[in-house]
């Protein structure tokens, strides 16, 4: 067998996944793609379907910007700079002008690009050498690196079908459009070689690199998947919680006791240090953000004593001058990469640890809550910018109740409440009911926010004519991986949100409803599921327009809404699509919402 894949293989999948609106349709092709991949290059085929070099937590950009791209089209096909840019204007997708251009010279029969790089004969294009060309870009740095990597990629280009050039020129500006999810990929390769998608939804939870999964799956077998175990500096999966919104319901829920601790309104940190020293800080969509905070880096040296260690907690902005806590928002100021001392003067950050997952050498994911928190404690130390969580362990509602508003007022978003029981374990990835979180009451006003994902849009009129005047949002179902539209919103909005958000979203435009996505609605522009933001509303209500836990309400062919949605403002960039709120979630509050207003009417 051969140890490479014709890279026109993949572009034939890539076409199909493109153009499909069925699921069953895109996993089918995907399978199929996977079960005939060789093994030596079965890692690189996943991370070009997933549109990326490397895990996100390795941090690989490419680092090629559109007019480079543009640079590397002229030269391959010959046409002149000044040309490419104008059909780039017109057409507005970079593949698309990639196709055109390549197809032009193929017509002619040749083009400049010969003088360019001297007379050679087209090669036909592997997987192997595209990857490992798109990585040489990566790594290009320094003096002569934006030309080195327009070189590179013109090469590539040079021999490329216009098909192919299509699919590379839009993933080296990170625009492939395919949306094949992590969850699409698992169920693809558990059917191409059939085994338990579980063993291998478990390894990549605890090591979330479905490249490298793939290869050991090819290479080794099943055990091969089942030998990876947790190893500090490769994130785990974040353990999720579900939701409630009364005292009573969540002490009921838990077995009539919880652990309850502050939910702070900051960045949800995974902190690594490794047995070298080196210290690795995680965000919840598991990219590489040390950089961001180096401060917090030299804290937990100081304040952790254990010489390995993987543990997790909120990183919080902290005014100055007072010690109060600041909004989250605040922490948008640690994004830049430059002038990070000044950043960290002018936005000070405390850390509040929650638990630990693993301590030099031990996995601590398996124990139960009670045994990973006095660990946790053993090992840290008192320090001015370190602390554990503000928490208390109780049954009574009262005291809950007190412990929460304090948590509001003191600048927190709620509560986190926890399981104490003996099956308490860390669960990566998943969303249970090991951990409650409790936010708001519905009782008026849906007052919660909730973090929905972007799936369409609607032209606006008026004011409004020529952006966007409304944007289609779903909910997540991680039992289908698919997304269900909740609510239409043009609420909130500021003049700068809407001159951005086209901007925003343009890398994400498809021409037809994504196989993801469930709607009844069509709106006049279709997305990637890619952008989550935060909305808030009057409440959940019943609608025939939304599919959003259509089959889940016993009342017809109707599904949930969000009564009076609005955008609160908060781009939820810290979140991927598959961690926007679930449709449980939503049918939880829908259902809550029910028997409060019952017993308001009945006192």
């Amino acid at each position: 067998m051969s140890q490479d894949l014709e890279f026109n293989n993949l572009v034939s999948v890539l076409r199909l996944v493109e153009a499909t609106t069925q699921r069953t349709v895109m996993a089918k092709a995907l399978s199929g793609l996977l079960r005939k991949t060789p093994p030596q290059v079965i890692d690189k085929v996943v991370y070009i379907l997933l549109g990326m070099l490397r895990p996100d937590w390795e941090g690989v950009e490419l680092g090629v910007a559109e007019r480079l791209t543009l640079r590397a089209i002229s030269n391959a096909s010959g046409l002149p700079l000044k040309q490419v840019e104008d059909l780039y204007k017109r057409l507005g997708d970079v593949g698309e002008v990639a196709r055109r251009a390549i197809e032009a010279r193929k017509n002619k029969g040749g083009g400049s690009i010969f003088d360019y790089f001297g007379a050679q004969a087209r090669r036909k294009l592997t997987v192997g050498r595209v990857y490992d060309a798109l990585m040489s870009i990566a790594r290009a740095t320094g003096e002569g690196a934006q030309e080195a990597k327009v070189k590179i990629l013109s090469s590539l280009l040079a021999d490329a079908e216009p098909d192919e050039a299509k699919y590379i020129t839009r993933f080296v500006v990170g625009r492939l459009r395919l949306g094949v999810a992590d969850m699409t990929i698992l169920d693809a390769l558990a059917d191409a070689f059939n085994v338990n998608r579980e063993v291998l939804e478990k390894a990549y939870h605890i090591h979330p690199d479905l490249g490298d999964i793939a290869k050991k799956l090819a290479e080794g077998g099943v055990e091969a998947v089942k030998a990876i175990k947790i190893t500090p500096g490769i994130p785990i999966q974040p353990m999720l919680a579900e939701r409630l919104s009364s005292a009573k319901e969540i002490l009921n829920k838990l077995g009539g006791v919880a652990l309850c601790e502050y939910k702070y309104d900051g960045e949800r940190m995974q902190i690594h240090k490794l047995r070298d020293g080196t210290v690795k800080i995680f965000s919840r969509r598991l990219e590489d953000i040390t950089y961001q905070y180096p401060d917090v880096a030299n804290y937990v040296k100081e304040a952790i004593d254990a010489e390995e260690f993987i543990v997790e907690g909120e990183g919080v902005a902290i005014d100055p001058d007072t010690g109060e806590f600041r909004p989250f928002q605040e922490l948008m100021h640690r994004k830049r990469k430059y002038e990070i001392k000044k950043a960290i003067e002018e936005y000070p950050v405390n850390l509040y640890l929650f638990d630990i997952m693993y301590i030099n050498g031990k996995d601590l994911t398996d124990l139960p809550l009670p045994d990973r928190k006095k660990i946790l404690l053993s090992v840290l130390k008192p320090h001015e910018h370190v602390f554990h969580a503000e928490w208390v362990i109780t049954d009574d509602e009262e005291e809950l109740n007190k412990f929460f508003y304090n948590a509001i007022s003191a600048g927190c978003e709620g509560v986190m409440c926890k399981s104490l029981k003996l099956n308490s374990i860390y669960e990566m990835g998943a969303r249970g009911w090991l951990w409650i979180k409790y936010k708001r009451d519905y009782r008026s006003e849906m007052s919660d926010t909730l973090d929905l994902t972007v799936v369409g849009a609607f032209w606006g009129r008026g004011k409004r004519a020529g952006t966007y005047g409304a944007l289609l949002l779903a909910a997540y179902d991680p039992e289908t991986d698919q997304f269900y539209t909740v609510c239409k919103v043009g609420s909130g909005f500021t003049d700068e949100d809407l001159k951005k958000l086209p901007q925003m979203l343009e890398p994400y435009k498809i021409p037809h409803r994504h196989p993801r996505v469930v709607s009844r609605m069509e709106p006049d522009v279709w997305f990637t599921p890619a952008v989550v933001l935060e909305i808030t509303g009057a409440e959940i209500t019943l609608s025939p327009l939304h599919t959003c836990c259509m089959n889940m309400i016993k009342r017809g062919d109707v599904g949930l809404a969000i009564r009076f949605p609005r955008f609160t403002g908060r781009y939820r960039t810290d979140k991927r699509p598959e961690d926007s709120t679930t449709i449980k979630e939503i049918y939880e509050m829908y259902m809550n919402q029910k028997k409060i207003a019952l017993t308001d009417q009945n006192p």
